[in-house]
């Protein structure tokens, strides 16, 4: 079974730093992408940035500028490092992988979330 496990969230003020983690574990054969999502209460989930094997890269206007998605291949790892962080980007963090446990099956994963709050 394939999981994606997050760490990293917790409480920064403004114009601190923060870097999410997310690991994918299990039986991997491959990993076609994976990205960060976020939801703010009330709000819907909105893509955050994300990461392609070829390492092709796609960010929200929103964090263009401050964010930057890296992977480590070897540890099928991707991390999200958040920079000059504003209040309105607290939010529930999603790690999200487009993963194939086989030659043969794609499957779309979702982290359990981790909490970003961002106040003085």
């Amino acid at each position: 079974q394939v999981q994606l496990v997050e760490s990293g969230g917790g409480l920064v003020q403004p114009g601190g730093s923060l870097r999410l983690s997310c690991a994918a574990s299990g039986s991997i054969f491959s990993i076609r992408a994976m990205g960060w999502y976020r939801q703010a209460p009330g709000e819907q989930r909105e893509l955050v940035a994300a990461i392609t094997n070829g390492d092709s890269t796609n960010y929200a206007d929103s964090v263009k500028g401050r964010f930057a998605i890296s992977r480590d291949t070897a540890k099928n790892t991707v991390y999200l490092q958040m920079n000059s962080l504003k209040p309105e980007d607290t939010a529930v963090y999603y790690c999200n992988g487009r993963v194939r446990p086989d030659p043969y099956r794609y499957l779309e994963l979702w982290g359990q979330g981790t909490l970003v709050t961002v106040s003085s």
